[in-house]
């Protein structure tokens, strides 16, 4: 099977569609091992030597966890796939004993001569360059926008891409939901349903600058993706909120009933920074702060520090969703785990955010991908969202599934 050039032809008259044969969907598989080593650790990527020391601190990439996740769920189609991957932890290690057709294109293990070595952007820049002469149907990639621009720098325009999110701030277009929606999709294409397809950005940031602050976000391509938009993410937006005091009413109206001696997590995001400099007098803009007392007790915390901080303790989580993706939970706030979350209490999460940042999703739900589906399941529903001085509005959380 192929994707034909009538699937670009389509796609130019905004008729975008294709239909595959009943025969094995072909998929090739990439993992990036080290992809989000740096989120749970605070240091907001994994780029360079952010990676090595998140490791040293004993953090672990989402990626492996993630990819073993997809391959589960298609358990039932099996017989209806073949994967194209690599050696070890960039493929391989996820589909051996399973009930599937496999090759391995690119032994990395062999090529390097040592099989501990980390792998890097040049092996998954290498990887897809071995997988494309073999014409999949499908490339599935896990990893965050670090490995989308190294696949699309390889890429041809022509050939369907799904990311599957295990990255830290994931600003692309590229990526399903998550794991549960990337097999969707997978099994969608391979029950020959007619599924669009479009153009979609990759994007990534200058992680040197966002840790100092500053969010510079730059376009390096296009991929074609499989276009659903119950199961694919948009491009993230940027730029600093608009309406500032509709931030400040929020801000004002959490001081008003900020509780003493409770531990206040406090998420990224311009919203969340005006509820920090209301509550603490400061904070950081794209870190996770922790706030007691109308005091900055912990500044940019990492995941071990916040469980450490929090436990035993009464708490309350305050986020906001990312703006044009509407993201709750695992877009640049892996600090807050699964374990932060169950011990801070469902009961205690608050959401705040703009009406207009609300209305930019044009119906669509917020979503959780928090890494662990049951969490994601039972925060899935109807929340109150605060959208100003003691203005709430009901919004659907989704588990993308």
């Amino acid at each position: 099977m192929r994707w034909s050039k009538q699937v670009n032809i389509n796609y130019d008259q905004g008729k975008s569609g294709v239909e595959l044969a009943p025969n094995r969907l072909k998929i090739g598989l990439l993992v990036n091992p080290m992809a989000g080593i740096g989120g749970a650790a605070a240091f907001k990527g994994s780029d360079g030597a952010a990676a090595e020391s998140a490791k040293q601190l004993g953090y672990r990439s989402p990626s492996a966890e993630r990819c073993a996740r997809v391959m589960a769920l298609l358990a039932p189609i099996y017989d209806k796939i073949e994967i194209i991957t690599c050696a070890g932890t960039m493929g391989a290690d996820f589909c051996h004993g399973l009930a599937l057709k496999m090759s391995v294109v690119y032994p990395i293990e062999t090529a390097s001569h040592d099989s501990d070595r980390e792998t890097s952007a040049e092996d998954t820049r290498q990887a897809v360059k071995a997988m494309l002469p073999l014409k999949p149907d499908l490339v599935v990639f896990v990893g965050g926008d670090g490995t989308a621009r190294d696949v699309c720098f390889i890429m041809d325009e022509n050939q369907l891409v799904l990311g599957v999110p295990a990255g830290v701030k994931m600003h692309s277009g590229v990526f399903a939901l998550s794991p549960d929606a990337a097999a969707r999709v997978i099994q969608l294409l391979v029950q020959s349903e007619l599924v669009a397809v479009r153009l979609a950005d990759v994007r990534d940031i200058d992680e040197e600058a966002l840790r100092k602050g500053q969010v510079n976000s730059r376009r390096y391509g296009q991929m074609l993706i499989p276009d659903d938009i119950r199961y694919l993410q948009h491009v993230k937006c940027g730029g600093v909120e608009s309406e500032e005091l509709v931030c400040l009413d929020i801000a004002a109206f959490l001081d008003e009933i900020c509780e003493p001696d409770v531990y206040y997590i406090v998420g990224a995001g311009t919203t969340t920074h005006a509820v920090k400099t209301q509550l603490a007098g400061e904070g950081t803009l794209l870190g996770v702060d922790v706030i007691k007392n109308h005091k900055c007790v912990a500044r940019d915390v990492n995941e071990k520090q916040l469980f450490e901080l929090i436990s035993g303790q009464p708490s309350r989580i305050i986020l906001t969703p990312t703006g044009g993706q509407g993201c709750i939970l695992g877009r640049g706030n892996q600090q807050l785990s699964p374990r932060v979350i169950r011990e801070v209490g469902l009961s205690n999460l608050v959401l705040v955010a703009t009406k207009a940042k609300l209305q930019a999703l044009a119906g669509r739900p917020l979503f959780v991908d928090t890494g662990d589906s049951v969490l994601d399941s039972t925060l899935s529903g109807l929340h109150s969202i605060l959208t100003g001085y003691d203005d709430y509005v009901a919004y659907a959380i989704h588990s993308p599934r």
